[in-house]
């Protein structure tokens, strides 16, 4: 009965979205953006860098700091920011054209934990003094950032975190241990939630902290994921000095930040344009792709699937657009937050179980060097193919992370129904 009540608010509201999207006509002035985007990209997108993202394969971090710095050249590094900080001061219809090509090319996706996540946290809980160091470096690249949230024994419980920050003198000491922590191997900084007071409610003794991860006592060890990969650290912090200037808001306030940029984690994570370009891949390599003796594309039951998928993406992409109207006039996401959540972490996941059914036994062997820069390794099957499996296994991954679905059901229940 929950889950039908929430169904049928979203369904509504998806409907005159929807009407909303249909109608919009691009001005000249936007089909003029429009092409500008487009050149920018064709003229500045490493092919090799294009080739990796097409198939799957993990770029490295200079293939990703070469495209975001040829963004902060350009002055499109931020999209979402206020102007008077470095934002584009683009219309609503211009991040959503900015959105789709780089989808449609297979352009990298800006590294959230800076641009998207800690910034707007920034914007609104730093000080002046915090604003005016940090912003410049996470526009420019200069700062690399990771998120310093779960821990082996804290996930999607984070209000129980057990590392602590003790005060002392200039600032505060850290001790405990961050886990699932993307790009740490790389990070300059860390945006770190820490326990400054174990007498009173879980939520209330939380505090937000800058941390440098050159400091004296963090060490990073490596995760491998299912796929091979290096994309997730333990991160180990042994009376690491955080300085006083780097608390964020107030000491045991961190609940409300933490809560504050999560939405706009969730926001990111439905990755709307990245969904329908990898959904269009699935369309042509049915086309070539058999099962017996005829194509996938006209496999009923096959395109069955792509089109049930197809349908959950154009619904998404509605909102999807609502979340970003909503975040040009500085309402800060809300429930929406975790419906995109839900269901663009749904959707990657049910695609990558599409182009693995489509590669069929050539989904077996494992490559990993197969199109890395300089090997020579033969592929077997088509490129497409070496990364299906490998994709496949670390997109499970998407349902967990930003907050599990189910506890993002949860929230709804509370928030759509007041439950």
């Amino acid at each position: 009965m929950i889950v039908t009540k929430i169904l049928i608010i979203v369904n509504v509201n998806i409907v005159k979205l929807g009407v909303i999207l249909m109608n919009l006509n691009f001005s000249n002035e936007d089909l003029k953006f429009k092409e500008e985007v487009r050149n920018f990209i064709n003229e500045n997108l490493n092919p090799s860098t294009k080739k990796k993202i097409e198939i799957g394969h993990h770029i490295n971090k200079d293939e990703m700091f070469d495209w975001q710095t040829k963004l902060y050249k350009k002055g499109w590094m931020a999209p979402s920011w206020p102007q008077e900080y470095g934002g584009t001061g683009w219309s609503v219809t211009q991040r959503y054209i900015f959105d789709e090509e780089c989808g449609a090319a297979s352009a990298p996706t800006v590294l959230p934990f800076g641009v998207t996540m800690v910034a707007p946290v920034i914007i609104k809980y730093g000080t002046e003094e915090q604003k005016n160091y940090y912003l410049p470096k996470i526009l420019s690249t200069e700062h690399w950032w990771c998120q310093g949230y779960s821990e082996p024994g804290s996930g999607s419980d984070l209000a129980s975190l057990s590392t602590k920050a003790e005060k002392v003198e200039g600032g505060y000491k850290i001790n405990g241990t961050k886990t699932w922590t993307t790009m740490a191997h790389y990070a300059d900084m860390m945006f770190v939630l820490v326990r400054t007071n174990s007498d009173c409610k879980p939520q209330e003794g939380i505090s937000f902290m800058l941390l440098d991860m050159k400091s004296s006592g963090v060490s990073v060890k490596p995760i491998i994921t299912l796929d091979g990969g290096h994309e997730v650290n333990m991160v180990y912090l042994e009376d690491v000095f955080v300085p006083e200037e780097n608390l964020i808001y107030e000491e045991n306030k961190g609940w409300t930040v933490a809560k504050y940029l999560l939405g706009h984690e969730r926001t990111s994570i439905a990755a709307v344009s990245r969904s329908k370009k990898s959904l269009a891949k699935v369309r042509e390599i049915a086309k070539s792709q058999k099962n017996g003796d005829k194509t996938l594309d006209k496999d009923q039951r096959f395109m069955d699937k792509v089109t049930k998928c197809d349908i959950r993406l154009q619904a998404l992409e509605y909102a999807e657009l609502k979340a970003i109207s909503n975040d040009a006039k500085g309402i800060p996401p809300g429930a929406e937050a975790s419906m995109l959540k839900i269901r663009g972490s749904e959707i990657q996941q049910e695609i990558t179980e599409l182009v693995l059914e489509a590669s069929g036994y050539y989904a077996y062997p494992y490559q990993p060097n197969a199109m890395d820069t300089g090997s020579n390794e033969p592929v077997i099957g088509p490129d497409w193919s070496t990364a299906s499996a490998p994709k496949y296994f670390n997109t499970r991954k998407t349902t967990i992370y930003g907050g599990s679905n189910e506890i993002q059901k949860n929230i709804l229940a509370k928030m759509v129904l007041e439950l």
